[in-house]
């Protein structure tokens, strides 16, 4: 302890008084500066500003214990003692003896925070004390004129803190320094405490000098744990801390602005803390203040604190507006991802500063400094095990970790798959992390070259994602490929998926050939999940169905002219069809044949095949249709295969679903075409259309062979029996038996077709295979060449036609006109044609008979007819003949008018219509007893007659009477059972 006053303190008290003595207006300055101070600034800061005194002269490892000793406060600090420049110090205003190092405090008003609870305070230390006091102060200033005055003004206010006194009490035992100060009346000493207590653990982390702080009975202590950590240990729990120190140098440039003493602080430091978990994991902050380094009113939203030596204002409250304050908060954000380094890498994604509106416009900067920067520095874990910076980093939209690790070495600045997790979302879109959804990780591996066990490993870590989002199938769907050729495609549609298992696999047996466009997946890389895509498995059937194959079999045989060996292509197709199901294009397959060329499967016969027997040798060699398959190369295959693939050993055929039009590979197939349409248009075109081929090829004497091929094979055979059959309608036109079509010829049964068409001659055939060949088994009109046929058949004065056979030819020839099946402009008009009596007669005489009662008048050798009229269309076989009618050549007239009489009354009328059961004509008949008609050549006896009026005329005759009752009632077919009744009307002249 020094003497009484080895701080000069009467002196400082002179001085003042003496300039209050001068200048009354210096006095009322320094009281309303220190109540500014006291009020304002200073306020709740009492705790705070002790410790930075408490800090500034611990250096380091300081010790501050706060207890109340009945109504005192004691506040003891370890550390450097009092000093006169510091008692000088906290007797002015603005006049610290702080001016250089790295003291906390800047300015010499801090000790003004003890005014807010005391009038008397007192500072101890082992150097000496000084008090000051309010009492003392104002009966210092009443023994001046102007001070006093100015005191009175203002009811007894002074400034306390401009006075120091002496005193001789020193500090604790174990203290430096100890604060005392008497509490006002008004001071709530448990409030007090309580602030001082919330207080405490944050200024161990705010003042690094400061190692512990007692209050009353509760004791906080820092343990550093390295450079980096430390624990706040408390009477109630225990508080980590992670702290990033940063220090450096401003510039002269940065310190423009600032006052004299404070442009001597050069040095700027800062520090980021933020609070931990007992394992270690970060607790962001959600809100706080900067420190500076003590608690200011400048509220952030980082989730970390900053403690940083930026200028405040005078009262420490908020941070000064200067250039030396921008570039600290520039510093501190340029350190930030310092901080973010030392965490483990799951939990850093927690510090970055998530959008929101800013607290402060200190917030404001910081937020965007500290983003900024966290964007351009490497602190992302990648999957390959470096850090990289946000923006030259990508993230899986997956939580994936095997996906990562395939393709941390394709794409770059890819991050660990834990960083796909929903909670570094936001904090990765602030920093415009681009995420890798589907499509972009498509687009990654597109054009990547990988061992196909690579391959299967990346597409078994696509499975859950897959499953999960259907938009990731879709475009999964352009995957690349590894194909068993050694390329790679991209689009997983149109690939084969080899069999693992398979022995042999048959997708192996293609893989090694030059297939353009076959696409067939390498077998380590063959991965359920492309089957899902839309890829499909590679068995036999599936590649049969691959258009490349189909192609490249198409191809085949010109691909084999221009020099390319194509036996390994018809190997693979025949180890296929082994297994499937043959295609109708597998006809296309290049093969041997026995000239040493390469021919269409289904132009080449096997060896032994039946179809030589009746194929014309012309047509088969070199320069035919048709070869023979090499004989070694038949030999060692079996024949069902051969056939199977369109070799041909019997006859084939061709069937087309749905067609539209005429198929030009048969002959004479748009002749078919158009009479079938013609004849059926609303049912044309067929549903299907099955022919046969190589018909056109059989030798003119080995069609009775052909038919028995033909009808014995169950597929020709349907062929032939199906509706409309093409191949049935060429067989008959243009087959040969006996040397004339089969349409020629009628089977020897068919008798009543006996004059018209010839027997078939035998030529070894039965009569089910003759009738399919088109033999006539009945009269049948088809088409205009069946019409034009048989008129000239009629009209051949060597054939010996029975009438009622050519009546049947002419009604079947009218009923094909009425019909639409023969259309009478395309048939030549014949030169002769047959009566009714049998006769042939020259068309320039001839009539088609359409009124029966003509015949009484006609001579029958010019009378055409096809029956009765109600039984054929007379009109339409006039037409065809181009013959008048009958009724237009009637010029007759009845001689005699006869007798009127209604039917009813004629006798036995009545009766043989009701046996009968035919009604009674309601008309007239005008009988007569002979009955005459006349023409220009003279007069004819008639038993019938129909004038043009429509009276019919009858002799009084049964038969002459029956035929006009017949035609009357319209029952032509029934004149003749009308004459015996009308002779006998009995039920029995009905039933003999």
């Amino acid at each position: 302890m020094s003497g009484a006053d080895s701080f000069g303190t009467a002196e400082l008290r002179r001085a003042v008084l003496q300039s209050w003595e001068s200048s009354p207006t210096r006095f009322r300055e320094d009281a309303n500066a220190e109540e500014d101070l006291r009020l304002g600034g200073y306020r709740d800061r009492l705790l705070v500003e002790l410790a930075q005194n408490a800090a500034d002269a611990a250096g380091a490892d300081g010790v501050l214990r706060v207890e109340l000793v009945g109504r005192e406060l004691r506040v003891a600090n370890t550390g450097s003692p009092l000093t006169a420049d510091g008692v000088a110090g906290l007797a002015s205003l603005r006049a610290s003896a702080k001016r250089e190092g790295a003291s906390v405090g800047r300015f010499g008003v801090g000790f003004a925070a003890v005014l807010a609870v005391s009038d008397e305070p007192q500072i101890l230390s082992r150097s000496g004390g000084v008090a000051f006091s309010a009492e003392r102060t104002r009966e210092a200033a009443a023994e001046l004129a102007g001070p006093a005055e100015e005191m009175a003004a203002r009811e007894g206010a002074v400034p306390v803190l401009r006075l120091p006194w002496a005193v001789a009490n020193e500090p604790p035992e174990g203290f430096d320094t100890e604060v005392r100060l008497p509490l006002r009346p008004d001071v709530v000493t448990d409030a007090l405490m309580a602030a001082f207590t919330d207080q405490a653990p944050d200024l161990l982390i705010a003042l690094p000098a400061l190692t512990e702080i007692r209050i009353g009975e509760k004791t906080w202590r820092r343990v550093d744990e390295g450079a980096d950590r430390l624990v706040v240990h408390g009477p109630v729990r225990s508080d980590r801390w992670l702290v990033h120190r940063a220090t450096g140098t401003l510039n002269e440039t940065m310190l423009a602005g600032l006052g004299v003493e404070a442009r001597h602080a050069t040095e700027w430091r800062v520090a980021w803390a933020v609070p931990l978990d007992e394992s270690g994991t970060p607790i962001p902050l959600a809100e706080d203040v900067l420190h500076a380094p003590t608690p200011t009113e400048e509220r952030l939203s980082l989730p970390a604190r900053l403690l940083a030596s930026v200028p405040v204002e005078p009262d420490r409250r908020r941070v000064a507006a200067s250039a030396a304050t921008d570039a600290v908060l520039t510093f501190a954000a340029e350190s930030y991802p310092g901080l973010v380094g030392k965490i483990a890498v799951e939990h850093r994604t927690a510090l970055v500063p998530l959008p929101g509106f800013p607290l402060s416009d200190v917030d404001d900067k910081l937020r965007q400094g500290v983003n900024d920067r966290l964007r351009v520095a490497a602190w992302l874990p990648a999957a390959n095990g470096n850090l990289v910076a946000p923006l030259e980093s990508r993230v899986l939209e997956y939580i994936s970790p095997e996906l990562a690790d395939l393709l941390k070495d394709v794409i770059p600045g890819l991050l660990t798959a834990e960083l796909a997790d929903a909670r570094h979302r936001r904090s990765l879109h602030v920093l415009e992390v681009r995420r890798l959804a589907a499509a972009e990780i498509v687009d990654a591996v597109t054009g990547l070259q990988r061992p196909p066990e690579w391959w299967y490993r990346f597409y078994d870590a696509l499975v859950p994602i897959e499953s999960a989002d259907p938009v990731a199938r879709e475009e999964f769907s352009a995957l690349p490929v590894p194909l068993a050729d050694g390329r790679t495609v991209t689009g997983v549609r149109d690939v084969l998926l080899s069999h693992r298992d398979a022995d042999p696999d048959p997708a192996a047996l293609l893989s090694t050939l030059d297939i353009s466009g076959l696409r067939i997946a390498h077998p380590e890389a063959t991965h359920p999940l492309l089957e899902k895509l839309g890829a499909h498995p590679a068995g036999p059937a599936e590649l049969l169905d691959a258009p490349s194959l189909e192609e490249a079999v198409r191809s085949s045989v010109s691909d084999a002219r221009a020099g390319a060996d194509v036996r390994p292509l018809a190997e693979a197709v025949l180890r296929l069809v082994a297994s499937a199901q043959p295609r109708d294009w597998l006809g296309a397959l290049a093969l041997p044949d026995a000239n040493g060329d390469f021919r269409r499967a289904d132009e080449l016969l096997l060896p032994d095949a039946a179809l030589l027997e009746v194929i014309d040798a012309e047509y088969i060699g070199a320069d035919g249709p048709l070869a023979v398959l090499d004989e070694a190369f038949a030999a060692a295959r079996p024949a069902e295969l051969l056939r199977a693939i369109g070799v041909l050993d019997d006859f084939a055929v061709h069937v087309e679903e749905d067609p539209v039009e005429a198929d030009d590979d048969f002959p004479d197939s748009r002749h078919w075409w158009a009479e079938q349409e013609s004849a059926q248009p609303d049912n044309w075109p067929p549903a299907r259309f099955a022919g046969i081929r190589d018909l056109d090829l059989v030798a003119d004497d080995a069609w009775p062979t052909a038919i028995r091929l033909l009808v014995r094979n169950p597929e020709t055979l349907r062929a032939l029996r199906e509706p409309n059959s093409y191949s049935a309608w060429w067989i008959a036109r243009y087959a040969l038996l006996g040397g004339q079509p089969p349409r020629h010829w009628r089977l020897a049964s068919a008798g009543e077709l006996a004059g018209l068409f010839d027997a078939v001659p035998d030529v070894g055939l039965d009569d089910e295979q003759l009738r399919i060949t088109g033999v006539r088994s009945e009269l049948v009109i088809d088409d205009s060449d069946d019409a034009a046929d048989l008129l000239e058949r009629l009209g051949d004065p060597d054939r010996a036609v029975r009438a009622g056979t050519a009546l049947r030819a002419h009604q079947a020839l009218a009923d094909a006109v009425a019909s639409g099946v023969v259309d009478p402009a395309e048939i030549d008009l014949p030169e002769m044609v047959r009566s009714v009596s049998g006769a042939v007669v020259s068309t320039g005489r001839a009539v088609v008979l359409d009124e029966p009662w003509m015949l009484s008048v006609l001579e029958a050798p010019l009378v055409i007819a096809g029956g009765s009229p109600d039984q054929f269309d007379a009109e339409s076989l006039a037409e065809l003949l181009d013959l008048p009618l009958a009724s237009e050549e009637n010029t007759m007239q009845v001689v005699d008018e006869g007798r009127a009489q209604s039917w009813p009354e004629v006798a036995r009328v009545p009766a043989a219509c009701e046996l009968l059961g035919i009604t009674v004509p309601t008309g007239e008949v005008r009988l007569h007893d002979t009955l005459r008609v006349r023409s220009s050549t003279g007069e004819q006896r008639v038993h019938w007659w129909v004038d043009r009026t429509g009276t019919v005329h009858a002799e009084r005759t049964p038969d002459g009477l029956a035929r006009a009752l017949a035609w009357a009632s319209g029952s032509w077919h029934e004149r003749f059972a009308l004459t015996a009744l009308l002779a006998d009307p009995e039920a029995a002249t009905l039933l003999r």
